[in-house]
């Protein structure tokens, strides 16, 4: 075609062959400014990084990423393991994760498990350990992680998120028993005698401590406290735990322990004609975007799981950086109040609960 010229292969070879000094000649600099603008550092004037990146791109120059590696005993990237990507909590930290480590030059290797076991989490702790990564996330939401991290490969940085873990490791989490005891106390103080739970899966960390939040609430204001109905985090369970609440004569008022499975106990609180919050209040854990749209709109414990990503980041690229590993953090939860909690019927504001029974 007249105009246009197909590239021969010499010219490709050369391409592929571009050096730094090569780089360099063409924009008029030093190899160290060459090397300062494809380690992203900010000691370079606009018009040179220009001139460089102009130069870069017409000889196809692209960084070794490994040689650079070898000289700075650094890979810049972070090994993140994740149990399942279904749950919304995990998605939601993940992407945060993603976002702060892009924001900090470092790329991510994901390591998804099928089963939260300690055979799973070992295995994968291994297979990071020999891969090129700077340090590792674990977001598996389980007892598992403290037996199974110690089989990481020494000198690598963890950093975990949502589960118990041994001293070695650095913690990051939402404070889970405070958000339970926010919603449990929500409910008593709009004068409801106790309050029921569908509490999350019994191998879950976070599961665990909401439910102690609840029970320990409950016995804390010297409340009957009901057996729990457990469920897996999924609305499905979460409508079999209401059937079964809904045969309670005396239910007004029930904590799920996440958004998900409260929309199943709204609907089978609405199939029992138990409505909502004036025979039943309903509240949940999480704060999902889709929760201000359930009918009634949810009252729930917003979780920051910006913020939890974000921090997991910072504690471990401080420590892979050279810094001091970082403390257990813990992020606030807050109460959002919306339409489907409300006084019990019949009492009036200002009335005491009824004391204790039992």
């Amino acid at each position: 075609m007249d105009g246009v010229r197909a590239e021969s292969g010499q010219e490709r070879q050369r391409r592929r062959d571009a050096s730094i000094d090569d780089v360099a000649r063409l924009a008029g600099v030093s190899g160290q400014t060459v090397s300062r603008v494809a380690n992203g550092r900010s000691n370079v004037g606009a018009a040179t990084r220009e001139r460089v990146l102009a130069a870069m791109s017409e000889l196809g120059y692209r960084p070794n990423s490994a040689a650079r590696a070898l000289r700075s005993g650094q890979f810049r990237s972070i090994g993140v393991i994740v149990f399942t990507l279904a749950s919304y909590g995990n998605l939601r930290t993940l992407e945060a994760v993603a976002a702060a480590a892009t924001e900090r030059r470092y790329t991510i290797t994901l390591m998804p498990l099928t089963r939260p076991t300690h055979a799973d989490v070992s295995l994968a702790l291994d297979r990071l350990g020999e891969q090129a990564v700077d340090g590792v996330i674990l977001l598996i939401e389980s007892h598992l992680v403290g037996d199974a991290e110690a089989r990481l490969h020494r000198g690598v940085p963890v950093v975990v998120v949502d589960s118990r873990t041994a001293d070695r490791s650095a913690v990051v989490d939402t404070d889970q028993f405070a958000g339970a005891r926010l919603a449990t106390e929500h409910l008593l103080d709009l004068g409801h005698e106790t309050v029921w739970h569908v509490a999350g899966p019994r191998d879950s960390y976070s599961a665990d401590l909401r439910l102690q939040g609840w029970r320990d609430t409950l016995l804390a204001h010297g409340r009957p406290v009901p057996e729990p109905v457990h469920g897996d985090w999924y609305s499905d369970s979460g409508y079999a735990a209401g059937r079964e609440l809904a045969a309670e004569p005396g239910l007004t008022a029930v904590f799920a322990a996440n958004d998900q499975m409260a929309l199943g106990v709204l609907r089978a609180l609405t199939e029992a004609r138990r409505r909502v919050p004036q025979d039943v209040s309903v509240a949940g854990f999480d704060d999902m975007p889709e929760a201000r749209n359930f009918i009634p709109p949810l009252t729930t414990v917003h979780q920051d799981f910006t913020a939890i990503g974000r921090t997991a980041v910072h504690a471990l690229v401080q420590e892979i950086e050279g810094g001091p590993p970082a403390a257990y953090k813990e992020i606030a939860p807050r109460l959002t109040v919306r339409g489907s909690t409300g006084r019990p019927a019949g009492r009036r504001p200002g009335t005491p609960a009824p004391a204790a029974g039992g």
